[in-house]
């Protein structure tokens, strides 16, 4: 293509062509952008906890039944720690270079090209298999609250993606204040539930589950031994997942280099009491045993062996909305994510078209297509979670191992924000990152290694021809090219 040959060769355009190369790039970034302006620290700080919120209802549970509850709750802290250490990194590399591309930007600057697309693949197989695990689990519920008669299957899912796809569509401003209402709700219901569960609460059914007296250092807290706690990581993650994706809006944002950083600390701090508080209140109302299999734990953990009451029916309700508000969030994600790599020559060019409300529809419609066929196929939403978490704990890895490097080649380089700690927190981010990595062929090795199998194919494509044709204008580019030319001068 023209316009392809025009951008890649425009810092060396011939003088005669150079206004017409400049038009070329000019018009190819302004049908590529965002609405900018739209979210404010609030809206950021709702995207951040509607991200994760559903993992609350759901999910974390089954960690009980690798570690038990001590083994669990190590494994919850420790990822704890993680996603602390890793967001306040972030919380500083999204000050630095505020753009749409996110993970994959930060590591597009510190790791080169190959580092940006590494850590860009492994964010998208998190932020495109999520939502179609969880219009599975949005099927489930609507067919077990018995709403309108529906039972799960592909018209409830297809129903999901289109109406929460055409919502963004619609525009982001409108979006992420339907995503607030949706997750403060889930938020109100949590606490809710908190309450009532307490009022049951026995210590001594934390540890009902037997223990397994084959394993290492096993005992009432640790069922599973010492190993159970690895196992677990996985699952203790849930409770966080996701939070990673708020400075994918870094564009749309609001003073992005202040409010991102605010954003952050503050869905993080709302996401850890809400862990506390729904992992305690479930495993101490009704038992780690009688829940750690359970679809809907905080339901059976309110029920205990009686039928279904006002307040459990109560948090049924809300744990679709919780299942709603990521789902809808999950698709902002992926969509920018790949609305970045998109525009700079990473992914096919035309996924980064955006349209007259400031959208990017072919990034909103095509992932959503290929989660709606996944979700219909597959109907196996804890394996398509599973290798969520085997890209998210690759990009984890690599986000940590960013802002490792740019500390370290740029200490220089302005810093509006901060890393408390500074190395020695994205060390700790990058060091428990690999250990959760290792941890997915634990629980899952088939999803290790289906994710092992598409980043293989998207590696391919890459070393074969997309890093021949990447956009030199495009925002992440250029944030490199001109750390290049700083150092290149540094040197002279």
């Amino acid at each position: 293509m023209a316009e392809d040959t025009d951008l890649r060769t425009a810092p060396s355009a011939p003088a005669n062509g150079a206004q017409d190369a400049q038009d070329a790039q000019d018009d190819y970034l302004h049908r590529r952008t965002l609405r900018r302006g739209s979210a404010g620290w609030l809206l950021l700080t709702g995207l951040g906890v509607a991200y994760v919120v559903s993992g609350d209802f759901s999910g974390w549970n089954i960690g009980l039944s690798k570690g038990g509850f001590g083994g669990l709750a190590i494994a919850t802290v420790l990822m704890g720690v993680m996603y602390a250490c890793l967001v306040f990194s972030l919380a500083e590399l999204s000050a630095i270079l505020p753009t749409a591309g996110g993970g994959y930007g930060f590591a597009r600057r510190a790791l080169g090209t190959w580092g940006g697309f590494l850590t860009g693949t492994a964010i998208l197989i998190e932020y495109i298999l999520a939502p179609a695990a969880i219009s599975l689990f949005i099927g489930d519920y609507v067919e077990s609250l018995g709403l309108f008669g529906l039972t799960s299957g592909w018209p409830v899912y297809l129903a999901c993606f289109a109406i929460f796809i055409g919502i963004h569509l619609w525009g982001v401003g409108e979006a992420l204040r339907f995503s607030l209402v949706v997750t403060a709700v889930a938020v109100a219901a949590l606490l809710v539930f908190a309450v009532g569960a307490f009022t049951d609460f026995d210590a001594s059914r934390l540890n009902d589950i037997p223990v397994d007296t084959s394993a290492f250092g096993a005992n009432s807290w640790l069922p599973f031994g010492v190993l159970g706690i690895w196992a677990a990581f996985p699952f203790g993650m849930w409770f966080f997942l996701g939070v990673e994706g708020v400075p994918l809006a870094a564009e749309e944002a609001k003073d992005p280099v202040r409010s991102m950083p605010r954003a952050l600390a503050i869905s993080l701090s709302i996401l850890v009491l809400l862990a506390v508080v729904t992992f305690a209140a479930a495993t101490g109302a009704h038992g780690s045993a009688a829940i750690k299999d359970a679809g809907n734990p905080l339901v059976v953990a309110l029920q205990g062996d009686g039928g279904p009451t006002a307040l459990s029916r109560f948090v049924n309700y809300a744990g679709l909305a919780g299942l709603v508000a990521s789902f809808f969030s999950l698709i902002f994600a992926g969509s920018r994510q790949l609305f970045a790599l998109s525009r700079a020559g990473y992914l096919p060019r035309f996924l980064s078209l955006t349209s007259r409300r400031k959208s990017p529809y072919l990034g909103l419609l095509i992932p959503g297509a290929l989660g709606f066929t996944l979700a219909a196929w597959s109907g196996n939403g804890g394996r398509m979670l599973n290798v969520a978490v085997f890209g998210a704990t690759i990009s984890y890895a690599l986000m940590a191992l960013s802002h490792l490097v740019l500390r370290r080649r740029e200490p220089g380089l302005e810093r509006p924000y901060r890393t408390p700690g500074g190395v020695l927190t994205s060390s700790a981010a990058f060091v428990l990152a690999l250990f959760a990595l290792v941890a997915t062929f634990l629980v899952d090795k088939d999803a290790a290694f289906i994710a092992l199998g598409v980043y293989a194919i998207a590696l391919a494509y890459f070393a074969f021809y997309s890093r021949h044709r990447l956009v030199a204008h495009a925002p992440e580019e250029e944030f490199a090219a001109l750390a290049a030319a700083e150092a290149e001068l540094a040197r002279d």
